[in-house]
């Protein structure tokens, strides 16, 4: 029987709160087939598509299951990508707000040290790709001997990029009595392997759609010259008018060389791809997650896993080379039950990838006719407004939970010998507030930032101007974003 709500399964009552904050009320069906199992602590090999709540579905039992007052981290969700990484890591912490869960992403192209230091401190729950995380075991910086739990997230884009080796490698070194939970989209020889080689009788979970992609999606074909694709792009998508479209090139060149020319044309545009730096790119993604641009060009760095609302156009400039991008391309369109437009450029000489691709999705895809130049003047004023006006900001999933957090900066922290339930003994004194008003609290060397819950922030920030932490009058003043 399919749970009607999340508050049918044995959840705390600050994970509830959590769910509700975010608008999760009713769970999707590989979340209702894998949290009673995570929560009975049953390895899993869950085969599942992209867009169908799976991250939630093992972020919530984790954050449930994890116990707060044990310092060293106790589960690790490995990714392929540094993108999701860091999404994962925002999911997990929201979920477990209330629980005051800290989570922690390590990935590559990111200070080794300032990722040393925040595994000094408390985090629960380390969220990251296979290379930097065997890097931090390799070193001593990251403890195992308290994991119980391992997610192997996206296991067969792990395989596709070269990553299993370090994935065994980083399980090898974990501890024997832990539960491991495999996802994937698609299950390779070499994935299902993995299953059996370290995992303990797992249960399989399969979670149907119709073929490979939903019915949310509309497909459809161009056949197109090299040298004629910018022409077309500019008339479909004069025609399409979307309101967000990620646009898939195969190169980082192509990306770099597309987006200038669109930008020429006029569109409202910026680009992702893995020859940019991590900083650069996680701010590309919070922009186009918040709305701040309407168009995206980018690799297939962005294909995979990214969960942004509302993307209502995903256009292959480039037919993509493996027919498993395919899905995971358009599967970042018609999400959550929105309706989206799959768009795929071929040229003539690309025929044996669209074969592939067809035999894979289990569907021809239907083609097209380029617009007629009278369709493209009539849609072209509509177009043009579009174009020239600032599209909707989106809310974030996380900005109803976050309205009733205040983060507060003090300025003193391990080098003034202070830990965090010092701070939880002194704010949980103040009339009014609870230790269960106090949020995620991270202890720095000079520093301390502590979250304040539940809109009690103003009340705690104005004691605390004249409350002694430890015996030591602190600076305190709301943290910077």
């Amino acid at each position: 029987m399919t749970k009607k709500s999340f508050s049918d399964y044995p959840l705390s009552n600050e994970m509830i709160k959590a769910l509700d904050s975010l608008d999760y009320h009713t769970p999707t069906e590989v979340q209702a087939k894998v949290i009673p199992l995570i929560l009975e602590k049953i390895d899993l090999v869950v085969k599942s598509q992209t867009g169908s709540g799976k991250t939630a579905s093992y972020a919530i039992p984790i954050c449930e299951l994890v116990d707060w007052q044990e310092n060293k981290p106790q589960a690790i969700v490995l990714t392929p990508t540094r993108e999701l990484a860091v999404q994962v890591k925002e999911d997990i912490i929201n979920v477990g707000r209330f629980k005051r869960i800290k989570a922690a992403a390590v990935v590559g192209k990111q200070p080794f040290h300032i990722q040393k230091n925040e595994l000094k401190q408390k985090v629960h729950v380390v969220v990251g790709t296979p290379g930097r995380v065997l890097d931090h075991i390799e070193k001593g910086t990251l403890a195992l001997d308290e994991v119980k739990y391992l997610v192997i997230d996206e296991a067969d884009e792990m395989l596709n990029m070269g990553f299993i080796e370090q994935v065994e490698a980083i399980i090898d070194e974990m501890p024997k009595q832990r539960n491991t939970y495999l996802f994937s989209a698609t299950l390779p020889d070499r994935v299902r392997t993995l299953s059996l080689d370290y995992m303990k009788t797992p249960i399989d979970i399969e979670v149907k759609a119709s073929g490979l992609t939903t019915k949310q999606i509309e497909h459809s074909l161009y056949t197109v010259s090299e040298n004629e694709k910018l022409s077309l792009l500019a008339d479909v998508t004069t025609i399409e008018n979307p309101d967000s479209a990620i646009i898939f090139c195969r190169t980082k060149e192509r990306v770099d060389t597309l987006c200038d020319e669109l930008t020429d044309k006029g569109y409202d545009c910026d680009m992702i791809h893995g020859g940019m730096e991590q900083y650069d790119r996680l701010e590309v993604m919070e922009d186009f997650r918040r709305g701040e641009f309407r168009y995206l060009v980018a690799t297939d760095v962005a294909a995979r896993g990214i969960d942004i609302d509302q993307i209502t156009h995903v256009f292959n400039y480039d037919i993509p080379l493996e027919k498993e991008s395919y899905v995971h391309r358009t599967g970042r369109t018609g999400r959550a039950g929105h309706h989206g437009k799959a768009i795929t450029f071929v040229t003539p000489r690309e025929d044996k990838f669209l074969k592939e691709i067809e035999a894979y999705i289990g569907f021809q895809i239907p083609t097209s006719e380029a617009p007629s130049k009278a369709a493209v003047s009539a849609a072209r004023p509509a177009f043009l407004e579009k174009l020239n006006s600032e599209p909707p900001l989106k809310e974030a999933k996380s900005e109803k939970l976050n309205k009733q957090i205040m983060k507060l900066y003090f300025n003193g922290g391990k080098k003034k010998k202070l830990r965090a339930v010092d701070f939880v003994g002194t704010i949980a004194k103040i009339d009014g507030v609870t230790a269960d008003d106090i949020g995620i609290i991270t202890i720095q060397d000079t520093a301390s930032y502590v979250e304040i819950l539940n809109d009690k922030g103003p009340l705690v920030l104005e004691t605390m101007k004249h409350t002694t932490v430890k015996g030591k009058q602190l600076k305190v003043h709301v943290a910077r974003k």
